[in-house]
């Protein structure tokens, strides 16, 4: 089932925000961590989050209106190498701004590929939303291209490194929609929406 959603608007600074009427969940991870792959299945609208061949050419905020309920925010990805210098400096301000200024973000989606051990970039996100307290939901990304036989060994070595319990880690496939029910369900309690039958 679709959702219905539309675009709002994309903006690099506060003033360029749209008003912050509704209730927000943002959307944050590495460049190639398939954040707009996921968007997109957990909406059901293909193409609505483009998705580049290039990690890291996304250097906007966008907003997206759900249900005319609440907004999904799909932060710029970070931590892409071929990404020029300048434009990886941009990144923490602008995010920085988002997160700290933005009274009407409920939560953080924030996403880590399931192949891989949290880098360093991951880290230094995870303990800036923790020193600031930001509600914050962890995905792990791509879980379709490990067998369910392999994965635990994965997730409880993810989440020691980030120092949660496995159980807390959603895993997620934009392919199968696996978690797509659960990741809803952390959405629509940040927000305070209606319990769509998504």
């Amino acid at each position: 089932m679709s959702v219905s959603i539309r675009f709002l608007k994309a903006a690099a600074h506060p003033e360029q925000y749209p008003p912050g009427r509704l209730p927000e969940v943002a959307f944050a991870g590495r460049s190639n961590v398939g954040k707009s792959s996921l968007i997109n299945s957990l909406v059901g609208r293909k193409g609505l989050a483009r998705i580049s061949r290039t990690p890291g050419k996304t250097q906007v905020i966008h907003f997206y209106e759900v249900e005319e309920k609440f907004l999904l925010v799909d932060l710029p990805g970070y931590g892409y190498a071929r990404v020029p210098e300048g434009i990886r400096r941009r990144w923490g301000p602008m995010v920085e701004k988002y997160l700290t200024g933005r009274t009407s973000l409920r939560l953080v989606i924030f996403l880590l590929d399931l192949r891989r051990t949290p880098s360093a970039l991951d880290l230094q996100l995870k303990a800036w939303l923790d020193l600031h307290a930001v509600q914050t939901c962890f995905v792990l990304t791509k879980a379709d291209k490990v067998s369910r036989g392999g994965r635990q060994p994965l997730i409880r070595q993810i989440a020691d490194v980030l120092e949660l319990p496995a159980a807390d880690l959603i895993p997620f496939s934009a392919v199968s929609r696996e978690g797509r029910r659960e990741l809803w369900g952390a959405v629509l309690r940040a927000v305070s929406a209606q319990a769509y039958n998504y």
